[in-house]
């Protein structure tokens, strides 16, 4: 029992003298990658694509309005926001470890007294603080420090699927728009063929062409419909993803407008600098969530460290004692206690020390992540950066080749007419011009998607409320 007013200055004593820390100093790695990227191109005075909102980026009305409700109703994109309240809370539960717990309590005890052989009753009430451990040591300030920087790492991985996810239905929305062409081109070539066999028929019973004619003229017919068919399945599955990634139906008038349209009449996409590989550290949110990761690691070393150390307690408790009752609440019946305990581990069997090598292996395991994030990235960058360079000569050689296919299959179809060439030339420039017009479309489909994913492993997709608002 001691008087009150020394509460105030115990609980004052021991939160000065706690406070130690064990974390030790995190060095980061220097970035294992090479200063600049391999076929960058700069541009003066452009907005890098983490500072490019993905409104700017995604120009067309129909995607952007895609994209949004995949922002409202994604399953994946609502788990990392709920992953986020969890983190939070966790770090809320190991900040308040740090404070001492302030209670209302009432106890009552009844025991015999053996000298004169009767009972003695014990009441209690009043506020009660249990066992608080003081951090001394600095372990529960390790563990608020381990919480809050998951928490930070859930918060970047949330962005991280966020750009993830926009780059992912940007994909599928242009894949879709691809296999609209694709079915266009390939009614239109069975159209076409499907005539050529019925003159082909007419100059077979008029015997002016052969067997082998009317059978080749077939062939490509049924091909051309066995195209379509695989095409049209095709279709059904990326509306099928396009679904899934937006959690919910698409609307009718979203897939209809996709009709009788081609690639390249959808609006540009924004091109972005490829910036520098140190740029990535500050940019790319998977590699901040690492960098957390990492320090989250680290703290937890110096949480394995304090457990060495002495641990110290403290219980107290203010209010009312008395034998009865009807006294408990009387001005003479008032009490306060506070009991300090101290423990120190001795033996236990290797536990701390098996406890602090797994907190140093998982850190340099979180180490080793973190480079291995920065690597991906790097080569995620580079990447993209060789398919913008040579994407785009792909598509203009195949264009101009695809060009030079339609006059071939014009003069063919024009000389075997004349009777001046066979129709086993004519079946050849089908089947060529056929092939190139839906490999043109494949082709600008790679170059759009690579735009999309360098965009993505930039950084972009994810911009600060304040910046997105502008």
């Amino acid at each position: 029992m001691m008087n009150k007013t020394l509460l105030p200055v115990a609980l004052a004593g021991v939160l000065l003298v706690s406070g130690c820390s064990f974390i030790p100093t995190l060095d980061r790695p220097a970035a294992p990658v090479a200063e600049h990227f391999p076929a960058a191109n700069e541009q003066a005075g452009a907005v890098a694509a983490a500072d490019t909102p993905w409104q700017q980026f995604f120009t067309d009305p129909r995607l952007q309005q895609v994209i949004n409700l995949a922002l409202e109703n994604n399953r994946d994109l609502r788990v990392a926001v709920l992953n986020i309240e969890k983190a939070r809370a966790q770090y809320q539960i190991q900040r308040a470890a740090q404070f001492p717990e302030l209670g209302v309590a009432g106890t009552g005890s009844r025991q015999p007294n053996t000298a004169t052989g009767n009972y003695a009753n014990t009441y209690m009430a009043g506020l009660s603080m249990p066992s608080w451990e003081i951090d001394f040591w600095g372990r529960i300030g390790s563990m608020k420090e381990q919480a809050l920087a998951q928490y930070l790492a859930t918060e970047e991985g949330r962005k991280a699927a966020q750009i993830s996810l926009i780059a992912n239905v940007a994909n599928t929305w242009l894949g879709l728009q691809a296999d609209e062409e694709l079915m266009t081109i390939s009614r239109r070539t069975l159209g076409t063929r499907e005539q050529s066999i019925k003159l082909t028929k007419l100059r077979l019973d008029a015997g002016v062409a052969s067997e082998l004619d009317f059978r080749q003229a077939q062939s490509l017919t049924e091909n051309a419909r066995a195209t379509l068919a695989q095409q049209t399945r095709q279709r059904a599955l990326d509306v099928n993803a396009l679904t899934l990634l937006v959690g919910q139906t698409l609307p009718a008038d979203l897939l209809n407008s996709m009709q009788d349209k081609k690639l390249a009449d959808l609006p540009a996409l924004a091109d972005v600098p490829s910036g520098l590989p140190s740029d990535l550290l500050l940019r790319r949110p998977d590699v901040r969530q690492a960098e957390q990761s990492m320090i989250a690691a680290n703290a937890n070393i110096g949480a394995a460290r304090a457990a060495f150390f002495p641990n110290i307690s403290l219980t107290a408790a203010a209010g009312f004692a008395s034998s009865d009752v009807s006294d408990l609440f009387k001005s003479d019946s008032a009490m306060f206690s506070i009991s300090p305990s101290l423990y120190l581990p001795i033996f236990n069997a290797g536990r701390n020390r098996a406890n602090l090598e797994s907190a140093q292996a998982g850190q340099k395991i979180a180490v080793a992540q973190y480079e291995k994030a920065i690597q991906s990235a790097f080569r995620e960058v580079s990447d993209a950066l060789v398919g913008r360079q040579t994407l785009q000569d792909q598509l203009d050689a195949q264009s101009r080749q695809l060009d030079a296919e339609s006059v071939r299959y014009k003069l063919s179809d024009l000389r075997y007419t004349n009777g001046v060439a066979s129709y086993l030339d004519l079946l050849d420039a089908q089947r060529s011009l056929f092939a190139l017009e839906q490999s043109v479309v494949q082709v600008r489909l790679a170059q759009l998607q690579n735009q999309v994913n360098l965009y993505k492993v930039l950084g972009g997709g994810w911009s600060e409320p304040s910046s997105a608002a502008q």
